[in-house]
């Protein structure tokens, strides 16, 4: 099952990878020449069992990490080392645990860090955080400290942190993990009005069908699927032969029809 997506289509793509392969220090291949494509606009599921190399990939997408060959490109522009100030513009990533990007003694002050450090100032650098604040409905929170929020509410500053940014691909790793569902709701509320090109890397099956009309399914290193994220879930043989379950008592046939 493979898709090549046409959204955007005669525009350039948010990403293109093309035949991107790493291997590690240990001699580990974690990508074995993946292809993919991702258009302006796009939600996509990063799916996979553990190890099938999804925060391998992620980690490429801002220069993190190095392809031992292939090549990525952002908006048209190559990530490579001297791109790279452009390139950690262009690419948000939220990570799983959002106490690794919450830092400064106010939720206001954390979301004006990143546009600050590159320039904006005065009221130009106040509608930015409130605009960010205000897409993941924290407004009303700015001037708490991030310690005395809830997991789910620190999630969503972490989020506007790298939304002030104004990046044209997010990435989340892991979004739903330690969320009640009550936060995985108001979360994915959010991210359905985000009008941003969106990479979702999860284990939560469920919460990619409902945010996530693509998904992208990796295993040993390549793309073992790339479709309609209800037509992979539903394949019974391909998620075995990818290590993957839906939840105990959640039918394929509901996925076919939704």
């Amino acid at each position: 099952m493979t898709e090549t997506s046409e959204a955007g289509a005669g525009a350039v793509p948010a990403l293109h990878i093309e035949d991107l392969t790493h291997v590690y220090p240990d001699g580990h291949e974690a990508l074995a020449g993946i292809t993919l494509t991702v258009g302006q606009g796009e939600r996509v599921a990063l799916l996979g069992s553990n190890g099938a190399g999804k925060t391998t990939l992620a980690l490429h997408l801002n220069g993190v990490l190095t392809a031992t060959s292939g090549r990525v490109r952002l908006g048209g522009l190559d990530v490579r080392r001297e791109n790279l100030h452009e390139i950690r513009r262009r690419v948000g990533i939220v990570f799983q645990d959002p106490d690794d990007q919450l830092f400064m003694p106010t939720v206001g002050e954390d979301v004006a860090f990143g546009p600050a450090n590159h320039g904006l100032r005065g009221a130009a650098l106040r509608e930015r955080v409130a605009a960010a604040l205000e897409q993941v409905a924290m407004a009303e929170h700015a001037d708490r400290a991030p310690h005395h929020l809830s997991f789910g509410q620190r999630r969503r500053v972490a989020l506007a942190t790298v939304l002030a940014m104004r990046p044209e691909v997010l990435v989340l790793d892991e979004p739903t993990s330690n969320l009640d569902p009550v936060s995985r709701r108001e979360l994915a509320e959010v991210l359905a009005a985000l009008p941003v090109t969106t990479l979702v890397v999860t284990h939560d099956l469920p919460y990619a069908l409902q945010t996530c009309p693509r998904s992208v399914l990796l295993g040993g290193g390549e793309i073992a699927a790339d479709g309609a994220t209800a037509d992979i879930l539903s394949d019974e043989t391909l998620m075995r032969a990818n290590r993957l379950e839906l939840p105990f008592g959640l039918d394929p046939a509901v996925l076919r029809a939704h």
